[in-house]
């Protein structure tokens, strides 16, 4: 996230899978993603209201601050002042043949795809920060909670480190 990038189209893919890992949107639900999908909710704040291309669930996801910087960023981009489309999204092939480059520059050696965006909302931004899985379950747009389950597994190890980090407390305060 943090790297710079000079090359305007790897830049962009960088932006839009980052608005993925913020939002939890599948490259299809960014792709079409518009002006009519943004909504002010309950809370007075901006959220993304669509229905998934897959599964025609209807998802809401409250907008975090990095989403809302990314959407203004190409709020007046070339390719969108035509339509009503928030973001300039390329293929699919060409947005993961971009994401592998944008990993060797960033000396990532796991295999960067576009769906890893998706699973990084429902892990590291949402669960392993304290959002309850229905919650998360709902912002995907998953219809029964034993899909967002698969993501939850992964976090075992953030449960193991969290109880070391528990267990050195109870060592330091038993000295």
């Amino acid at each position: 996230m943090e790297k710079e990038i000079s090359i305007k189209r790897l830049d962009q893919v960088k932006d839009i899978f980052i608005f993925s890992s913020f939002t939890g949107l599948a490259y299809a639900d960014v792709k079409k993603i518009s002006k009519n999908d943004i909504v002010i909710g309950l809370d007075g704040d901006r959220w993304i209201k669509t229905k998934r291309t897959k599964t025609n669930t209807r998802s809401n996801i409250p907008l975090l601050n990095t989403a809302k910087v990314i959407l203004e960023k190409y709020k007046e981009h070339p390719d969108l002042v035509q339509s009503q489309l928030l973001l300039p999204v390329l293929s699919n092939q060409k947005m993961n043949a971009y994401l592998k480059e944008i990993a060797d520059l960033c000396g990532i050696n796991k295999n960067l795809t576009f769906h890893l965006a998706r699973h990084t909302f429902a892990t590291t931004v949402t669960l392993t920060n304290g959002v309850p899985i229905e919650s998360v379950s709902k912002m995907l747009g998953h219809k029964p909670l034993k899909t967002t389950q698969h993501y939850a597994r992964i976090l075992d190890r953030k449960v193991s480190e969290d109880m070391q980090e528990l267990k050195n407390k109870f060592k330091i305060a038993n000295s």
